[in-house]
């Protein structure tokens, strides 16, 4: 990217996308009731013609799930193998119990949750997370290069 350009949200987006292709992972923060962060890996999807959003499983037993219920707001990083590329992304994550977008990010990522299905072995007992994205930042630490990207609601 040219530092004298500014980088669109589809273009951040694309940039999530190549990270994902590579690692398949992503850390995932939320916040307690006391105000402490939570971090965790997951295996995050991006879904076609959804070009804001990043989705992931979980199951409502997981800890996370009161985090979310009482503050919607979260933070995901993506970092390539050599830590070249960094991006952060804050949003705001929705509850989804919808059968057909389950389906949907498990024909994504489905046959990389084999540390999840060791905790969670019913697929029936199964909710997407779906983080729709307000702002990102990308770090490019080599360069010196960072630029934050807003995302227009709606």
């Amino acid at each position: 990217m040219n530092p004298s350009e500014h980088m669109t949200s589809n273009e951040l987006m694309i940039e999530i996308e190549m990270i994902l292709d590579e690692t398949k992972t992503g850390i995932l923060a939320t916040v307690d009731s006391d105000g402490y962060p939570h971090m965790r890996w997951m295996t995050p999807a991006l879904l076609k013609g959804k070009s804001r959003v990043i989705f992931a499983v979980t199951c409502p037993k997981f800890g996370k799930m009161n985090q979310l219920k009482s503050n919607e707001k979260v933070q995901w990083i993506f970092q390539d193998r050599l830590l070249s590329k960094i991006i952060t992304v804050n949003g705001r994550v929705n509850i989804l119990e919808n059968l057909s977008i389950r389906s949907e990010v498990l024909e994504v990522i489905g046959a990389r949750l084999t540390a999840f299905w060791k905790y969670n072995r019913d697929e029936r007992d199964l909710i997407v997370l779906e983080t729709v994205i307000t702002e990102g930042h990308y770090f490019v630490p080599l360069k010196g290069y960072r630029e934050t990207v807003l995302f227009k609601s709606g």
